[in-house]
């Protein structure tokens, strides 16, 4: 088993009030995020289609820790992190 890691997260105001990232399920194998989208403008995705979603949080891993994201494999890293 690993050794634990200290990651900081920040909420941004966009954010406020929404769960920090949490497993939905006992088996689980990531944290699932929720989406900061105003009440009145839900994000609404088509099959088959992608999107930036924002997530009001600021995530800070340790330098020497393995980051794995589901980002989608064709999106260019500059647009692997989105707030």
């Amino acid at each position: 088993m690993s050794a634990p890691i200290k990651v900081e997260v920040q909420q941004l105001p966009h954010g406020k009030g929404l769960a920090l990232p949490a497993y939905q399920s006992a088996h689980a194998a990531g944290l699932d995020l929720l989406a900061a989208v105003p009440d009145d403008a839900p994000l609404i995705l088509s099959p088959g289609k992608h999107a930036l979603v924002p997530t009001g949080l600021v995530i800070a891993l340790p330098p020497d820790s393995r980051r794995r994201s589901a980002r989608a494999p064709a999106w260019p890293r500059s647009m692997a992190s989105p707030c």
